[in-house]
């Protein structure tokens, strides 16, 4: 299956059926923290969740309209990163992204998502990729603001996380402008 590695002990793999406990012990673990952002993350209970959102990852992969990765750090999945739905016709797509607590502030999803959006110009001879964060989610913001993505605007009310909605920053950069 896919691998991308991107250095001696980081790396991202295609998930498959064997990661779903690991991907489900991760998330169990961070539960409280992921479920800030994440309003899948308090539907994602058992461990058939997780089989079953991997299990329709790979039909998605299998259909080539997008996939999702774990993110291997030293040999255990720490994350995953995805790429949503990719619209061939306008060649353009959109990443998400979630890290355990504990692997803040390593550098990690900066690599990870660096390391995507080049395979996504230079593989998959896409045009445009994006990313949208949670306004108040300074940390995930960090990230395309690190690598140079342009703020492109705000959508207000773009998610409603249990009873609240929330502020969706939009970050984008073209092929031509991808320098990383």
């Amino acid at each position: 299956m896919f691998t991308f590695h991107i250095s001696d002990e980081l790396e991202l793999r295609i998930l498959e059926n064997r990661h779903a406990e690991e991907v489900w012990s991760l998330v169990s673990l961070n539960r409280e923290y992921l479920a800030l952002w994440l309003p899948w993350v308090n539907h994602s209970i058992y461990i058939e969740h997780t089989q079953q959102y991997i299990q329709a990852e790979l039909e998605r992969f299998a259909k080539n309209s997008g996939f999702s990765c774990g993110i291997f750090y030293n040999q255990n999945i720490v994350g995953c990163i995805g790429v949503h739905e990719i619209d061939w016709r306008n060649k353009k797509t959109s990443i998400g992204y979630w890290i355990g607590e504990a692997y803040q502030g390593k550098g990690i999803m900066t690599n990870a998502c660096r390391s995507m959006i080049t395979y996504l110009f230079n593989q998959l001879r896409l045009n445009r990729v994006e990313i949208r964060a949670c306004t108040a989610n300074l940390k995930s913001r960090a990230i395309p603001e690190r690598l140079g993505l342009k703020h492109e605007g705000t959508i207000r009310h773009a998610e409603l996380i249990y009873d609240r909605y929330y502020d969706h920053e939009v970050y984008g950069v073209i092929a031509e402008e991808w320098t990383n």
